[in-house]
């Protein structure tokens, strides 16, 4: 599963911007937490069975679910399956498999809406299969199973239903045993309206028509064991493209309303990248088919469901999307290692999930590195130690592993994706190439439709190397946190001697042996020592033959870590112009932008022109804009027409950090004038809008304000990439009600989804300090919007409210976490409610819960005195 959305609305930005060193990092377990295990298992599943009807007008299916399970042992007497607002008609067990339910073996059983109790008729013996069969109704299901249709306000939008099983979610639409700990075959037959077209596990069994109800029935079967979150169904209106990797088809399905060559822009690399995870894992495809199917309102970025994985919609490209987007082709390599990594090899209980999850999140950095190179893989893994790091800084800090928690959903964040990545690519570092991949191999192949928990991925390296990886992993895995160096440099030459210093500054030391690498003037001429770091403090001397011309500190760049280079401005230009690896000179780049100065700024300008690697003249463009010199500002300037868009809109934004009108006067143009690329025409726009807003000139702000409303009028484009960055930019114009009244009208139903969302979110950065009557307005829009059940809605109104520090956002939100069906929806509601509480002081906050608690009593008294009343009644 991607956790990553095509939308910002999970990048929440509300958390605290504290510094590092003067708070303690804040708990990841809520109020509420508490252990979590597998339960008992009475059994082991062999075969789920689904026979289902459709019914979209009624938002429901019927039909019924068989569950084959083997006892393990005598004497069971009733099951407990997880099934959570399903209509339950009738329950039967038979000792031998039936067509149909046989009325005399049904059994008593106990429903309370989210358990089913089955009292068996006669107690089981241990290996001798019983067939379940229970007949039942998912009626309006609030989750696991999503009806998606057009509606007044967006007639145009598709009849779609899809299901989203992870983590614990398979429960509402049949009843299982739903934990990963259970695998199983499965097979899917369920009847549709004839237009429609039906794509689940493993293979097409038969289609059926029925004619004269104008229906058909699609029935799939899934051979390989699996657990029941990965059984899925996709139904709609799809185009079929075709593909196949060594005679096994390889499609991929898009609504209607898009077009095959779309569908191959987005997902055509898929049979190459088979073949390289086949290699790379040492394992071939293990499926029958591999379909990737692209569905309207998807929650996530992507689900790796076996052999049967659905993206969202918002993922696919168009060709101008394409010249600077590959979040896509990475959001299909995620998926598709999952099929190896999660599919293949099965979680056994949620808590591991970065075993898979990790994998995945690397296989986007092994794929990059394969199809562009070295140095974007290396920018890549940088991006992810980055979110981490953001998570672990701004939000809180946990281990890897761990049962406590609210609801399993809690777990899927930047420290089992983003982190687990990075622990990965640390693994192959400690074995080096040939070891990791070995070690790779042995563990897939040994646990090849089982399934493992981090204990097994650390013996099948043991096994097959002989490296034992505990302590990386009792480091990095089953506690939080990451080191933070300061590394100092001096030279003695009178004895040609390097001294080194390293300091680390977080809470708990790590004990790592890394890399300490120097460059001469000689390029081919290096030399590396290996050091163990393992102290607060560490001084070492090195040997050389030469004063070296720059420094590696971690060279390569291998250990998660954040690092702080304290060396001279000569070893520093030295390395920006000279290492060859990318990071390092990001590195350099970072600490010559602390350091200032003219002769810093220099520097920073020159590379900005001569630097090769784009990525690396975004880290520059960044940087320079720190330092606030004239110099810098012109350097940034000459940049402005870099042929990479993604250097542009970094240089744009850095030229506008510098509020002033020529800024504004560089800027301005591009949005008017257009790009090649999305980005940066949305960057244009916010930033056009927020540097209007500080400029003193009366006029500028109404007339930039005209501008992002043509442009909300004439751009629209893939994912409403555009015009989301003129609301951005309206958003910061907050004191203008021109701008505030633009902005709440595109939260009207009937504005495209993408904007809708981004209309949302740019009502809490015009809500954060405004006066009481605008944020009156605000709240109230908001409270609206709050009602509805859409997920993405529902994050983008906690994105926003969370920027307002107002106790009336907290009674919001509060409302949404109590409401909401959603664990992550919950969990932000939450921690939103913290931030705010935090920046409105605790007798505000004291002031709201009276409030609300009076209200509450209020209420409370009110049905009261209705139920008396009607008692009243009742006795006549």
């Amino acid at each position: 599963m991607t956790r990553k959305s095509w939308e910002s609305t999970l990048e929440l930005g509300f958390w605290d911007g504290e510094s590092d060193k003067a708070k303690k990092h804040k708990s990841f377990q809520l109020p509420g937490a508490k252990p979590h295990y597998n339960p008992d298992r009475p059994g082991q599943v062999e075969h789920i069975a689904l026979d289902l009807v459709l019914d979209i007008p009624n938002t429901s299916i019927t039909g019924t679910c068989k569950i084959r399970l083997r006892p393990v042992r005598n004497g069971v007497m009733d099951l407990t399956l997880d099934a959570v607002n399903l209509r339950i008609d009738s329950v039967s067990v038979s000792d031998r498999i039936e067509a149909k339910p046989n009325p005399n073996n049904q059994c008593k059983f106990d429903y309370d809406g989210e358990f089913l109790k089955i009292y068996l008729n006669e107690a089981t013996k241990a290996n001798v299969p019983i067939e379940i069969a229970i007949a039942y109704a998912a009626e309006q299901p609030q989750r696991g199973i999503y009806f998606v249709k057009p509606t007044e306000h967006q007639p145009q939008k598709p009849t779609q239903v899809w299901t989203q099983g992870e983590d614990e979610d398979s429960r509402y639409w049949f009843p299982c045993f739903d934990y990963p700990g259970q695998l199983a075959t499965s097979e899917i037959a369920i009847r549709v309206p004839k237009e429609l077209m039906v794509i689940s596990n493993g293979e097409l069994v038969e289609v059926k028509e029925h004619r004269k109800e104008q229906e058909k029935t699609y029935h799939w079967y899934q051979r390989e064991i699996h657990p029941s979150y990965l059984m899925t169904l996709a139904i709609g209106d799809f185009i079929e493209v075709k593909d196949e990797w060594q005679g096994k088809p390889v499609t991929y399905y898009v609504d209607k309303a898009r077009s095959a060559e779309e569908a191959i822009l987005t997902m055509g690399k898929t049979p190459k990248m088979i073949e390289f995870f086949s290699q790379k894992y040492g394992y071939d495809y293990a499926f029958p088919k591999y379909a990737q199917v692209c569905v309207a309102d998807f929650i996530f970025g992507g689900m790796e469901n076996t052999s049967t994985t659905l993206l969202t919609d918002r993922c696919v490209l168009d060709a101008r999307a394409a010249l600077d987007n590959r979040s896509s082709e990475s959001l299909v390599a995620h998926e598709l290692a999952h099929q190896w990594f999660g599919d293949l090899v099965v979680i056994k209980h949620w808590s591991h999930a970065w075993v898979k999850e990790g994998a995945a999140t690397y296989a986007e950095v092994l794929w990059t590195d394969h199809e562009y190179g070295a140095e974007e893989a290396a920018y890549y893994l940088l991006g992810e130690a980055r979110r981490y790091i953001s998570e672990d800084r701004d939000r809180y800090r946990r281990p890897m592993v761990t049962h406590v928690y609210r609801e399993a959903i809690e777990l899927y964040d930047r420290h089992i994706y983003e982190k687990g990545g990075c622990v990965y690519h640390m693994i192959r570092t400690e074995l080096g190439d040939e070891l990791f991949w070995k070690a790779i191999h042995h563990f897939v192949n040994t646990n090849a439709h089982k399934t493992v928990e981090t204990i097994d991925l650390l013996r099948a390296i043991e096994e097959v190397t002989g490296k034992n990886c505990m302590a990386l992993f009792d480091q990095y895995v089953f506690r939080g946190g990451h080191p933070e160096y300061k590394v100092g440099y001096s030279w003695d030459g009178d004895n040609n001697l390097a001294k080194v210093t390293v300091s680390q500054t977080q809470d708990e030391l790590f004990d790592l042996k890394i890399p300490i690498g120097f460059g001469f003037e000689d390029a081919a001429d290096t030399q590396t020592f290996t050091v163990r770091l393992f102290e607060k403090e560490q001084a070492f001397y090195f040997p050389l033959k030469n004063k070296p011309k720059y420094i590696s500190f971690d060279k390569g760049n291998n250990y998660l870590k954040q690092v702080t280079l304290e060396y001279g401005v000569a070893e520093l230009k030295a390395g920006l112009q000279c290492d060859p690896d990318p990071i390092a000179r990001i590195y350099c780049a970072e600490a010559l932008a602390k350091k200032g100065g003219l002769e810093a700024a220099r520097i920073l300008g020159e590379a900005l022109l001569n630097e090769k690697f784009w990525a690396v003249r975004v880290e520059i463009a960044e940087n320079l804009a720190a330092i606030k010199l004239d110099q810098s500002f012109e350097a940034l300037a000459l940049a402005i027409n870099d042929p990479d868009a993604r250097v542009r809109a970094a240089v744009i934004s850095s030229l506008a950090q510098n509020k002033v009108q020529k800024s504004l006067d560089l800027i301005k143009p591009i949005l008017k004038k257009g790009d090649p690329s999305y980005t940066v025409e949305a960057t244009a726009a916010r930033l056009t809008g927020e540097l209007a807003s500080v400029l003193s000139s009366e006029k500028e702000p109404s007339k930039v304000i005209k501008l992002l409303q043509t442009v909300l009028k004439e751009r629209s484009g893939w994912n409403e990439v555009v015009r989301s960055g003129a609301i951005a930019g309206l958003a910061k114009i907050k004191d203008a009600d021109e701008a505030l009244e633009t902005v709440i009208k595109y939260t009207e139903p009937d504005v495209p989804q993408p904007l809708r969302l981004a209309a949302i979110r740019a009502l809490g950065a015009m809500g954060k300090s405004q006066s009481q009557p605008k944020t009156e307005q605000i709240l109230n829009r908001l409270s609206v919007i709050a009602q509805e059940t859409f997920f993405l809605t529902q994050m983008s109104v906690v994105a926003a409210l969370g920027q307002i520090d107002s106790a009336g956002a907290m009674g919001v939100l509060r409302s949404l976490s109590d409401s909401t069906p959603d664990g992550r929806v919950r969990r932000a509601a939450d921690e939103a409610i913290q931030r705010v509480q935090k920046a409105i002081g605790k007798d505000a906050g004291l002031k709201q819960l009276r409030e609300e608690l009076d209200q509450l009593r209020k209420d409370n008294q009110t049905l009261k005195s209705r139920l008396e009343a009607i008692e009243a009644k009742s006795k006549f």
